[in-house]
């Protein structure tokens, strides 16, 4: 009776996977949407446009940027979750969507289990940036002026649970500070309250501050990457400023849904890196302050894997929710 039972299941194997080889091998057949989950201009937005020209001219298909923002992300991070898994959808994401999970109650998707990591695009960096009207120039400074003053000082963000709130709830964890958040709704107004002193704090990506600190209107504390900025080779990082393990740096990548066959995957992973490693990509991505990046998939997993875990336990050593 097993080997009756036996010798149909393994015809039924070889069928399915008969079918799941020709699929792969006849993709792509149609036009490939690149979601990404934010508005336009920024930086998933930027590499899903400069990404898609040059991936459709190497697949012979058309691959059309469509924007879906909303609620961090999470409503295109949805969509691509639970769109078929034939290779046709992927997404344009960045390291928020492995700190949404520990802020939203019933998350509609889970950011490991539900994608299929393709590669690494690139880096983001973020600094440190104080007004100039405050007394602290260095990390330390900064660190001795908030245990001087618990919850006293405040920063600024673009909003609840971004890169640059959660940068700061980091620094707050190493060092035993207690901060007040001021979270605004987009970076434009907490950029413009910096510069006008109404907040005297706040985590900025490295290009965005570049210009006013050069021009003396901030001034930085510290790099959030493991290794100085080409842009302010002499500002210090955090790490080397004592916080061993605060590195902040953003990652950017492409994911499938999941089940999308490893062909299709590997395809995909091949055709990036052959974009992403040129100079056009390194002066283009440069302009945005971003740093080219490139990874298996299997690569971009662990850092997946990884960033969750560390995140969700900031994000909960910090008490913080979403709004």
């Amino acid at each position: 009776m097993r080997r009756r039972f036996f010798l149909p299941a393994c015809a039924a194997l070889l069928a399915s996977s008969l079918v799941t080889s020709g699929a792969a091998s006849a993709w792509p057949d149609q036009p490939i949407r690149l979601i990404v989950p934010y508005t336009p201009a920024g930086g998933p937005d930027m590499i899903a446009r400069f990404v898609s020209e040059r991936l459709a001219a190497r697949l012979g298909q058309p691959v059309v940027v469509e924007n879906l923002p909303g609620a961090s992300g999470n409503i295109g991070s949805q969509a691509v979750a639970r769109a078929k898994p034939d290779g046709n959808t992927i997404m344009s994401q960045v390291n928020t969507l492995v700190m949404n999970p520990s802020l939203y109650k019933n998350l509609p998707y889970d950011p490991v289990a539900d994608f299929a990591p393709i590669g690494l695009t690139a880096w983001g960096s973020l600094v440190l940036v104080a007004h100039p009207s405050q007394a602290p120039n260095s990390l330390a400074d900064f660190i001795a002026a908030a245990k001087a003053a618990p919850r006293k000082i405040n920063y600024g963000s673009p909003g609840v649970g971004t890169p640059h709130h959660l940068s700061m709830a980091l620094v707050e964890t190493e060092t035993g500070i207690e901060l007040v958040h001021i979270p605004y709704k987009g970076s434009a107004g907490a950029v413009q309250d910096l510069l006008g002193g109404q907040i005297p704090y706040m985590f900025l990506p490295v290009h965005v501050a570049a210009t006013y600190i050069k021009s003396g209107k901030l001034k930085a504390l510290a790099i959030g990457s493991p290794r100085r900025h080409p842009l302010l080779p002499e500002v210090p990082t955090l790490i080397e400023q004592g916080l061993k393990d605060a590195d902040v740096d953003m990652w950017y990548g492409l994911f499938a849904p999941k089940d999308t066959p490893e062909e299709i995957v590997a395809r995909l992973d091949k055709e990036l890196v052959g974009i992403l490693d040129s100079d056009e990509a390194r002066e283009a991505f440069g302009k945005q302050g971003l740093t080219p990046a490139t990874s298996t998939s299997v690569e971009l997993a662990v850092i997946v894997q990884r960033d969750r875990e560390r995140w969700a336990d900031v994000i909960a050593k910090r008490g913080i929710k979403a709004e």
